[in-house]
């Protein structure tokens, strides 16, 4: 396997693991009360939005070339940053 699919299957799974407590969170969104709902539900959209965006980093490498994938590498561990950050605060709040 080369490193850029090592890297690329690494990524995924984080991503799916990230949308596994995306799912955790609605659940809780739905049995909360009706104004924190509301709140929780603009959170989980928001991250719903990075966790695509992550994806469609990740899916931008696996398209590029074994030259250029590297040059991606970059931008697709920033997403993944910004998305597992957001996903452990959104976690936070919801545990408050």
């Amino acid at each position: 396997m080369s490193t850029k699919e090592a890297y690329k299957e690494k990524i995924a799974a984080e991503i799916d693991l990230a949308q596994a407590k995306l799912a955790e969170l609605k659940a809780q969104a739905r049995n909360s009360a009706a104004d924190a709902r509301i709140k929780y539900d603009d959170q989980i959209d928001k991250l719903q939005q990075k966790v695509d965006a992550t994806r469609g980093k990740l899916k931008e490498l696996g398209e590029a070339g074994e030259d250029s994938w590297e040059q991606l590498k970059a931008g697709v561990e920033q997403s993944w940053d910004g998305l597992s950050s957001a996903v452990r605060d959104a976690a936070a709040r919801f545990k408050k």
